[in-house]
């Protein structure tokens, strides 16, 4: 496919987001036949324009899932020692999924996900804290259905949230930032909504384009027993093939003491029963992608959303560190929408729809 959108995003991935290297070690991790044509063209700027040295991975989820089915607790437990090995050696860590079906794995035992979940969890651990890394996705058929879309125009969508000027919307972010970085209370309120915490003494940390394509928030972590209230996630979430709508968390010195949702109850509790971490907040974030609009049924998507914010249930990001550790790390999103309020130290910073301080007024412009 000779589509210079695809080359413009492999620019983006070896050139701005992990910066490649002449002999790094890079490992590009493949989801889906469906993204070979970005595949190969980060493969070949890696080798021509880097001069780095290459490893690709292929996994396909209708292969995956065969494990949960057949595969036995303790075979889902044992840890691949030589993975480990190996990342040690990587220097650049790049994720590619083509996703197809999200509800692939829906039918398998949930059990068994968590338990092979927590057995994996130094390798993503590894991944996130010793490489540069960055994960996208790439359109497919069944993405654009589940967007509601035809797959023209989720390419479209997605090649235009992710193909931006990620330095000039690294500036734009970085006011937003500082805010954060300097802030003590957070009040949030929207319907169904009424809940603060504290950001005393955690930074600020901008999402441009260096982790997730599509990228575009500002986050930071509550102080991990500071969270009270009630907060409603008025936008579906997907978790190990199953998808949540509804969901609404109540919080307690800082933990979720209860979780209901429309469909699924069972299911979301036990995921917040995987560890002691899981039911406290290991993040909390603006979306400030101006060319996401509306939920697209993809967290990686859903979560820039301009007027959103979300809460990262379980562990906290190494740069960005509240003292939670989990082996989840579940992003749930909300739309504020005009009815929603943020006011972090008795000033409002967000109200309907928009960020009303000045020294935030660029992040409106799409621009």
């Amino acid at each position: 496919m000779n589509d210079p959108r695809i080359r413009k995003l492999a620019g983006i991935i070896v050139n701005y987001s992990t910066a490649v290297n002449k002999g790094d070690v890079v490992l590009i991790s493949a989801v889906g036949e469906e993204c070979v044509p970005l595949v190969k063209e980060v493969h070949r700027l890696c080798l021509l324009r880097r001069a780095a040295h290459v490893e690709i991975s292929f996994s396909f989820p209708e292969i995956t899932k065969d494990l949960y089915r057949f595969g036995t607790r303790e075979q889902l437990s044992r840890f691949p020692r030589h993975k480990l090995d190996f990342l040690k050696k990587v220097d650049v860590s790049i994720g590619i999924g083509a996703v197809q079906n999200s509800k692939v794995y829906a039918g398998s035992d949930q059990e068994l996900q968590l338990l092979h979940e927590k057995t994996l969890r130094p390798l993503l651990d590894r991944r996130v804290n010793h490489t540069r890394w960055v994960v996208c996705r790439y359109p497919t058929h069944g993405a654009a259905q589940s967007a509601g879309m035809s797959l023209e125009e989720y390419e479209d969508f997605t090649f235009r949230a992710c193909n931006l000027d990620w330095a000039r919307e690294s500036r734009k972010q970085e006011p937003l930032r500082r805010l954060l970085e300097r802030a003590d209370r957070v009040h949030v309120e929207a319907p169904g909504t009424d809940f603060s915490f504290s950001l005393k003494g955690l930074p600020g940390v901008k999402a441009d384009g260096q982790r997730n394509l599509p990228d575009g928030e500002v986050f930071s972590a509550p102080v991990r027993r500071s969270v009270e209230g009630i907060i409603t996630f008025n936008c579906p979430t997907t978790y190990d093939g199953r998808t949540f709508e509804s969901i609404v968390l109540e919080f307690s010195r800082g933990k979720a003491v209860k979780a209901t949702c429309r469909s699924g109850e069972r299911a979301l509790n036990r995921i917040l029963d995987i560890d002691p971490g899981a039911r406290y907040v290991g993040e909390f974030s603006f979306g400030t992608n101006r060319r996401i609009r509306e939920p697209v049924g993809s967290t990686l998507f859903d979560e820039k959303m301009f007027g959103s914010i979300h809460l990262a249930l379980g562990n906290a990001y190494r740069r960005c560190f509240n003292g939670n550790r989990s082996a989840i790390h579940w992003d749930i999103v909300t739309r504020l929408g005009r009815a929603g309020r943020v006011v972090i130290d008795g000033k409002t910073v967000f109200a309907k729809g928009r960020f009303t301080l000045p020294s935030l007024a660029p992040l409106n412009r799409a621009r």
